[in-house]
């Protein structure tokens, strides 16, 4: 049984819509809040299962959009209210984890924090543990740490960490290594070579490390996010305060990923250490990716989501999902995608699935925010 380290605390930032997952993901029902493993509960409310025997309770964290927040209260009905850090807009992943690592430093000097997605399914929840264990040895010894994930196939969807090769000696992480670059999304041939080199690993964006010492590099790279930040931070806990410095400061700080002002920095500072994670991760970050989790890598079969969904298929395969009760009926479509729901309707192919985004982004330009 694992024991929660008396010295760590986890944050779950749970933003954005998934717009690569529209129809299905909507801007009122984002993808953290939907079941699409199966489990019976949001991915949300798998991440926070996942956590809870490492921290407990009382010390995890949601970072959160305010119009999300009932939603989110209601698939962890056991959240402490303090640890609901409410962002007025989205403003990426530098602000929403730069905030709870100040509001938790100021709470407890020592803390450690890690961040992890709500919306990621993994699954071999032993070695996740072993593997955040580690990054928590490896956080108290003054580093920022990441958990790559072992790369199991070419993939051209995933950013990559490259590990050094020297190995970090961490009393506790025996996997631990220096991470000498991150590498953007690669082209398949590229993806190939990574694949049989065998020292890089795909960045799923976990960031374990002490509080002060992800403050400290967030105050060397990014100074003005970092102050707004402290100063929000300071006004936190005081309810009268808070509102008026949130509608004040948040709008005006930097959008920027985590990746580009703390952890591209610190590896390249010789700051950042990397965990490899030998556990099943996703991002699902399209209906490509939904179609292989829910079919387990079985291209030929077809994925049918929807509690009433109604599908006649015949040598079809790919993924339905299904929000109404009409019949969809496919007969010789292969890696097919189609998504039924009251007021839009998605057909397109896996090989596609990266352009959904495109029609989410010409939807909001042509005002029909309706849909979206």
């Amino acid at each position: 049984m694992t024991v929660p380290l008396d010295d760590f605390y986890a944050v779950i930032p749970a933003g954005g819509i998934g717009s690569r997952l529209w129809p299905l993901s909507r801007a009122d029902a984002p993808k953290f809040l939907h079941d699409l493993t199966g489990s019976g509960h949001s991915l949300l409310r798998d991440t926070w299962d996942r956590l809870l025997p490492l921290a407990g309770p009382e010390r995890i964290a949601v970072v959160t959009g305010r119009a999300h927040r009932a939603a989110v209260e209601e698939h962890l009905p056991d959240l402490a209210d303090m640890n609901v850090f409410l962002e007025s807009e989205p403003r990426e992943s530098s602000a929403a984890i730069g905030l709870a690592a100040a509001i938790l430093h100021r709470r407890n000097p020592d803390v450690i924090i890690g961040s992890f997605a709500a919306d990621h399914v993994i699954r071999g929840e032993r070695v996740f543990e072993w593997a955040v264990q580690q990054a928590v040895a490896v956080a108290r010894a003054g580093y920022i740490c990441t958990i790559g994930i072992t790369p199991t196939e070419p993939s051209v969807g995933f950013g990559y960490i490259k590990r050094a090769d020297d190995e970090l000696a961490v009393e506790g992480a025996p996997e631990a290594a220096l991470v000498e670059r991150f590498v953007e999304k690669p082209d398949l041939a590229t993806a190939k070579q990574y694949l049989e080199e065998r020292t890089y690993l795909w960045n799923a964006g976990m960031f374990i490390s002490r509080a002060d010492v992800l403050l400290e590099e967030l105050r060397r790279t990014k100074p003005a996010l970092h102050a707004g930040l402290i100063e929000l931070a300071e006004a936190w806990d005081d309810k009268e305060l808070r509102g008026p410095a949130v509608d004040r400061i948040w709008p005006r700080l930097e959008k920027i990923a985590i990746d580009y002002s703390v952890a591209e920095p610190a590896a390249d500072a010789g700051r950042l250490a990397v965990i490899p994670g030998h556990f099943d991760w996703d991002d699902v970050g399209d209906f490509a990716s939904l179609a292989k989790l829910q079919n387990r890598g079985r291209p030929s079969d077809l994925a049918i989501i929807g509690a009433e969904a109604r599908v006649l298929a015949d040598a079809s395969s790919g993924i339905v999902v299904s929000q109404t009760k009409r019949v969809i009926s496919l007969i010789g479509v292969r890696d097919i995608v189609v998504v039924d729901t009251p007021d839009a309707l998605l057909v397109t192919t896996s090989e596609h699935a990266q352009r959904v985004k495109g029609v989410v982004d010409a939807l909001k330009l042509t005002g029909r925010g309706d849909v979206l």
